[in-house]
């Protein structure tokens, strides 16, 4: 941590205008930056395939050149991760549009002063202090404002490796793993890699919506009155040459898979309500933790839909399966979490790293984050991390190496509970929680899922009711299940 603290941030210049170079030179040197020159675009991409591996990379178009821009196209496929802020003179200014399509974070227009440059700079380097992270990390690659993978040991530097492959294959992609284990980021990955990278990527989760509002979502719909016709459109329309993700596609329903299946055979689908034929031109991305085999022996998932999508599929390992990573994910969500909440990040003790890396999160990487958000309020003073995994102060009498040490296996957690020393105070607390999750799931129910409904008859603040949410886990699917288990332990009592 200390070593990146100090570390020379390299900026890699194309251009040959003396002009431009004259304002870098003058920003204060307190900065640590250490800017280096390429007289052009394919200068700039051969010092990076040798080696060089700037932090941001600054391209200077010159007046009515545009091929210089190609060089946005090999560099995301060189280093995807690399920042890129382009300047151009006002009569270029038209080209922001496609400089951004290629993969360019910021366009300058000239005349820009010092400190414009300077704050450009400052918004997409990775400084440390400057609000955008404070651990660089060539394992890190920043997906979007919150999303990011992390390839640091050799079975995600493999899953980094067959994304890129698919994302120029452009194909539909089938994504399977453990809830919580990363599928979203992994499909972000794929986008971010794709030639669809300069479209929208929309997200459609099949197992929170019933089947009618799913199909408004995908397909959209079209409403006639005595006014005239009123379209309006769904997610397969919007995400027009961009990238659609659909996550737990085994709970769409399998009328909704028929349809789906037009979509990839024939490029097009007829809008409900209208029966126009509307044309289809996304990148199709679909995902499942469920059991493959039992969601088809079960019918859940149409035979056709899984085998056109099974072609190309992606396996996210588990967090148990990649220890190696622990560490840099806690590192990099400690100073995420830390910024979002305005507090100061904590340090985690070789104890709570040793306790970490031996602990098999069963939630993966959903569960790291809780834990971290945890820490982040408690640390580990006179606690341990089994009562920061459980939401408890602290737990009498055991420390974090005993813990450690009492990990269970993987499938062993039902019996470890039973066996547990408990304080009184752990004990309250884990019947406060329960209280409070039962109270969110009837406000929920009551109000249809309406969660801003809800927090108003629970009257907490709706902020507090996404967060209390997020902590439980709980979502409509869930909350359905539990009403069926529930039905049919009423049924067998009666």
């Amino acid at each position: 941590m200390a070593e990146n603290t100090t570390e020379t941030l390299r900026l890699l210049v194309v251009s040959r205008e003396s002009a431009v170079l004259r304002p870098l030179y003058s920003i204060p040197e307190s900065n640590s930056w250490q800017i280096e020159t390429a007289s052009s675009a394919w200068d700039a991409t051969e010092r990076v395939q040798s080696g060089l591996t700037p932090h941001l990379l600054l391209l200077d178009l010159p007046r009515g050149d545009g091929d210089s821009l190609h060089i946005l196209r090999w560099l995301r496929r060189l280093r995807p991760d690399l920042p890129v802020i382009v300047t151009c003179s006002p009569e270029d200014a038209g080209k922001k549009k496609e400089a951004t399509r290629l993969g360019a974070q910021e366009v300058l227009i000239r005349p820009f002063d010092e400190a414009e440059l300077e704050s450009a700079i400052r918004r997409h380097l990775l400084l440390p202090g400057n609000g955008r992270s404070d651990v660089v990390s060539e394992d890190i690659e920043q997906l979007g404002p919150d999303t990011f993978f992390v390839s640091a040991s050799p079975i995600t530097q493999k899953l980094r490796a067959q994304a890129e492959l698919l994302a120029e294959a452009d194909v539909p992609v089938l994504i399977v793993g453990e809830s919580g284990s990363g599928k979203d980021t992994v499909a972000r990955l794929i986008h971010k890699l794709s030639i669809h990278s300069g479209f929208q990527f929309l997200k459609v989760n099949c197992a929170n919506m019933p089947g009618e509002l799913l199909e408004a979502e995908l397909f959209g719909n079209e409403r006639t009155s005595s006014l005239g016709s009123f379209p309006t459109q769904g997610k397969l329309e919007h995400a027009e040459k961009g990238t659609i993700f659909l996550d737990e596609i085994t709970e769409m329903p399998l009328g909704l898979q028929a349809r789906l299946m037009q979509v990839l055979q024939e490029g097009t689908f007829p809008r409900p309500g209208s029966g126009r034929t509307i044309p289809v031109d996304v990148h199709l991305l679909a995902a499942t933790s469920a059991n493959i085999d039992r969601a088809l022996a079960e019918k859940r998932l149409r035979e056709d839909l899984y085998y056109r999508l099974s072609a190309f599929t992606v396996h996210v390992p588990p967090l148990r399966q990649r220890k190696e990573e622990i560490t840099v994910l806690l590192q990099h969500l400690m100073h995420k979490l830390s910024r979002h909440y305005g507090l100061p990040p904590r340090e985690f003790s070789p104890a709570v790293l040793a306790a970490c890396r031996d602990y098999a999160w069963p939630d993966n990487v959903r569960e790291l984050e809780t834990f971290v958000k945890r820490y982040l309020l408690t640390g580990d003073k006179g606690a341990t991390l089994g009562a920061v995994l459980n939401g408890a102060d602290s737990i009498d009498g055991v420390q974090a190496s005993t813990w450690k040490d009492a990990t269970p296996p993987v499938g062993a957690h039902d019996a470890q509970e039973e066996s547990r020393p408990t304080s009184l105070k752990s004990l309250i607390d884990s019947v406060k929680s329960e209280a409070e999750k039962s109270a969110i799931g009837t406000a929920l129910q009551k109000t249809g899922w309406n969660r801003k409904a809800a927090a108003r008859l629970l009257q907490v603040s709706y902020r507090t009711l996404l967060y209390k949410i997020d902590q439980y886990h709980m979502s409509a699917e869930s909350a359905l299940v539990g009403l069926r288990h529930e039905a049919k332990r009423n049924g067998r009592a009666s």
